[in-house]
């Protein structure tokens, strides 16, 4: 399977494109810019699914629906955002044979077809705080796609809250930031910068927005994560208004907040290599496969199999994701390779040597060919290896951590901006008037993007990096998905 996957250095699209199909996390879908998610690509979105929302209802939140349809007259209420999601918005004009009177738009994002709700349930200060998320589907008209990172259609989460004051809302937008943070650097073992967002790169109808930004494997961002603060922009627009405890009308404060299946994306481009996948243990479908080694006799290989069967319910036994790969009709070599591609982070091996040794091989995922082996008893195997999948969860973080330090730069003029830009790539930390002028040029020059203006900030952020005035703010330019 290996064989047929561009090398990284190569290609890197192609090479990610390779893999996500090889996998089997995705594959095209007859409609144009959409995917079909397979079942392994799908109980990876399915963990990190049920990570988040562990979080978000420990923090207070409920899951609810709201409609895949929306009016396209509410899109209009708000005129920043209306704007900034026209080009995008796929239309119905027909149902059930007939024009319609309206024009519905096919979800892009919820904010206004929730605001609606909200107005009717939002009376009083009582009825505050509104924390509600939302698992769905959007469809916004890409022109350009690719598996996971864009496409026509994908899953994600919406959260949209409503609070009575202006700094209840900020600080959930920031609680929210931090969670989409943990999921990345302690689920997924990618290390992200947070920061906020340039006023050129906000969504549209947000007053501020902060996003986390990690790097990929070939040095360019990804924004993995985002955290709107809204203010009372749609509150005004669609007048929802509450009595406050001075029995005064007031329009609440808001947020909203997202995080996609590019996020599976985001794993593949972080630690892949040339075999396939690397899957950090704790969001992986299968944290480990036992897969027997045995001759054509029967005997061996019933006696075996049997052992390793053994061997994978000690693991379930111990709370880890395992699975019994006993198939007769291909080599075990074929299995390596195909494991190998699916990114499990260890594969146990039992032949009958190990068996008459009272032991089997552990492989590491993260650590290919020899290197990666070690021999362990079985007794109390299942501890091991759980000990193990901590040791490979650790070791993934550290090196993505290692590559974003080694390609993150404070370059000391723009024309070596460029060159690093032009040669590697990488995060590029520099400092910003604030102009929007010296944004767009930076950009037009090089392609890259303020992705984030750290929360963290220098005590003197130096001078713009484009037009050498003094710097508002360090910021983090890079090129981008």
């Amino acid at each position: 399977m290996a064989e047929k996957v561009t090398p990284r250095s190569e290609d890197f699209s192609r090479w990610y494109t390779d893999v996500v199909q090889r996998a089997e996390l995705a594959d095209y879908s007859p409609v144009r810019g959409s995917m079909v998610i397979r079942p392994y690509g799908y109980g990876l979105w399915e963990n990190l699914q049920a990570a988040l929302d562990g979080m978000f209802k420990d923090t207070g939140h409920q899951n609810a629906y709201f409609p895949l349809f929306i009016p396209h007259s509410f899109m209009q209420r708000e005129a920043e955002h209306v704007e900034g999601f026209s080009p995008e918005l796929a239309l119905v004009t027909h149902g059930g044979g007939k024009e319609l009177e309206e024009p519905l738009v096919v979800r892009p994002t919820s904010e206004t077809i929730i605001n609606a709700m909200y107005a009717k349930w939002i009376k009083s200060y009582r009825d505050l705080p509104v924390l509600i998320n939302q698992w769905a589907n959007v469809v916004r008209w890409e022109m350009r796609t690719r598996l996971f990172l864009r496409t026509t259609e994908f899953l994600w989460q919406e959260g949209h809250t409503a609070h009575e004051t202006e700094e209840e809302a900020q600080q959930e937008t920031r609680q929210m930031l931090d969670i989409y943070a943990r999921l990345a650097e302690e689920w997924a073992a990618t290390p992200v910068i947070r920061g906020r967002k340039s006023e050129a790169e906000k969504f549209a109808g947000a007053v501020d927005t902060y996003a986390i930004e990690a790097l990929m494997g070939d040095r360019k961002a990804l924004q993995a994560g985002t955290s709107h603060y809204l203010g009372q922009n749609f509150a005004k627009a669609f007048e929802i208004q509450f009595l406050d405890r001075n029995n005064e009308l007031r329009h609440p404060y808001q947020t909203s907040w997202g995080a996609s299946t590019r996020l599976v994306g985001m794993i593949v481009m972080a630690h892949g290599d040339d075999q396939g996948l690397i899957l950090p243990p704790r969001i992986a479908p299968h944290e480990v496969v036992v897969v027997p080694i045995a001759r054509s006799d029967a005997d061996e290989r019933h006696s075996v199999v049997a052992a390793a069967d053994r061997v994978r319910n000690e693991m379930v036994d111990t709370g880890v994701r395992a699975i019994l790969d006993d198939r007769a009709e291909v080599t075990p070599g074929f299995k390596f390779n195909e494991w190998e591609m699916k990114g499990v982070p260890v594969r146990v091996e039992l032949g009958p040597r190990d068996l008459a040794g009272d032991q089997a091989v552990l492989a590491r995922r993260d650590q290919p060919g020899r290197e990666g082996k070690q021999a362990a008893p079985l007794a109390g195997l299942g501890e091991t290896v759980r000990r193990v999948l901590d040791e490979v969860q650790n070791a993934l973080f550290r090196r993505a951590l290692a590559f974003q330090e080694e390609n993150s730069h404070r370059p000391g003029s723009y024309g070596e901006m460029k060159e690093i830009l032009a040669d590697t790539g990488g995060f590029q930390y520099a400092g910003w008037c604030g102009s929007a002028a010296c944004e767009q040029a930076v950009k037009d020059d090089t392609q890259a993007t303020i992705r984030v203006i750290p929360f963290d900030q220098p005590d003197d952020p130096g001078v713009c990096i484009a037009c050498g005035e003094k710097a508002a703010d360090e910021v983090v330019f890079a090129k981008a998905y």
